[in-house]
């Protein structure tokens, strides 16, 4: 993160510092639709629903992660704000001049299982399944761990129980910055999200993999600082894609209340921006442009009750397999190419886009950004050092 703001007087200009909000033209999504009505599962390190943002907003959730439960709702205990930085981004209301999410009148609900998905206790496997018993229809998981396949069967239970339910399931793709699959979102079923830059390029930090399936903006993201929760810092990360994914989805959903998730997953996919070969492992079907279907009535909702993804990826699978009957090797990541890290709030210099042809570009939010528009939304950005975590 970067520091960007003081308490409340630089608080209102937050607005103009969502850089992806105009991108995504916003202000006129929320002519249409809200995310009213739509409960939002953020399964993370807990929900602080004492930020002015989040007000009125959080649902009393669970607590997987500690002995003993509780709910995952934890006001002033959360000590390093990812959580809530997910659901700001999500469902903020922009109230006190503060950060709007994307879905600004959907519901929060705090599933609290740490800040990974791998502890051990299963604490996410539980969340998944505590989300979509108690109303969520999409559920954010902003973190991500080594694929274990001892594990496979478990978490493919779980998704497909989240399925079957009529839930949809985003997750980070991780920020090492090289083809590294994580679980959850490298399991089927779960909607992988990378990570663009300010100019809708691929960032370098953001992995990849044949198992990607969109991408959102995830560099210079408004969230409150670790340290000093009355400030404003600049996160980065496929953590905050995840969320903006997880966001447009509920705000597509709102308009489209009687759709079940297998169309609104499909609509997003084939809506989806995207430069060059589809899909492509580094942002699957391309950038979320909820624009498309909100204000431009594209995107064919399609079958009820098949999944676009799982069909997608069989499918892309078969004819790699047919046209490549030799395994093919990835390309290693160039000296620059990664982060070295995981972490979604990361509090260090601003990443740059990864130096890939052909993979982003403004097409992907169908408006273009100038450059003197992004050159104002970091003037004034103080770098400051601090943690790096195993999130995604």
């Amino acid at each position: 993160m970067s520091t960007i703001a003081a308490p409340a007087a630089q608080a209102e200009d937050m607005r103009g510092r969502q850089w992806y909000l105009d991108a995504m033209k916003a202000d006129d999504l929320w002519k249409v639709a809200t995310g009213k009505g739509m409960t939002v599962a953020v399964l993370d390190t807990g929900v602080d629903s004492t930020v002015s943002e989040l007000r009125g907003k959080v649902l009393p959730g669970y607590n997987f992660y500690d002995a003993g439960g509780g709910p995952g709702r934890l006001d002033e205990r959360e000590d390093d704000r990812h959580g809530t930085n997910m659901a700001i981004a999500i469902a903020g209301s922009g109230a006190g001049g503060g950060i709007k999410g994307i879905a600004p009148d959907a519901k929060i609900l705090p599933v609290r299982t740490g800040d990974q998905a791998f502890f051990g206790n299963g604490a996410t496997l539980k969340g998944i399944r505590y989300a979509v018993d108690n109303g969520a229809r999409v559920i954010n998981i902003s973190s991500g761990g080594p694929a274990d396949p001892e594990e496979d069967q478990e978490w493919q239970e779980a998704v497909s129980y989240a399925g079957q339910k009529g839930a949809l399931i985003f997750a980070a793709s991780g920020n090492d910055g090289f083809e590294n699959p994580q679980y959850p979102a490298a399991i089927p079923g779960v909607v992988a999200v990378g990570a663009l830059d300010t100019k809708g390029k691929v960032a370098k930090f953001s992995n990849y993999g044949d198992h990607l399936a969109l991408a959102a903006p995830g560099v210079e993201i408004p969230g409150r600082c670790t340290d000093d929760k009355s400030k404003y810092c600049a996160g980065w990360g496929t953590s905050q894609a995840t969320a903006i994914a997880s966001g447009t989805a509920a705000l597509i959903w709102s308009a489209h209340p009687d759709w079940t998730a297998n169309q609104v997953l499909r609509v997003m996919m084939e809506t989806a921006g995207h430069v060059g070969e589809v899909p492509s492992k580094y942002i699957g079907w391309g950038s979320i442009r909820p624009a498309q279907v909100l204000l431009e009535g594209k995107g064919n909702p399609g079958d009820p009750n098949v999944n676009p993804l799982l069909t997608a990826q069989q499918q892309a699978q078969d004819k790699t397999q047919s046209q490549s009957p030799t395994p093919q090797t990835s390309p290693s990541p160039d000296s620059t190419g990664a982060s070295g890290t995981n972490g979604p709030d990361q509090e260090s210099k601003k990443p740059e886009s990864a130096a890939r042809p052909d993979e982003g570009g403004f097409p992907l939010w169908g408006i273009a950004v100038s450059a003197v528009a992004v050159v104002a939304v970091v003037i004034g950005v103080v770098v400051t050092a601090g943690r790096r975590n195993r999130r995604a």
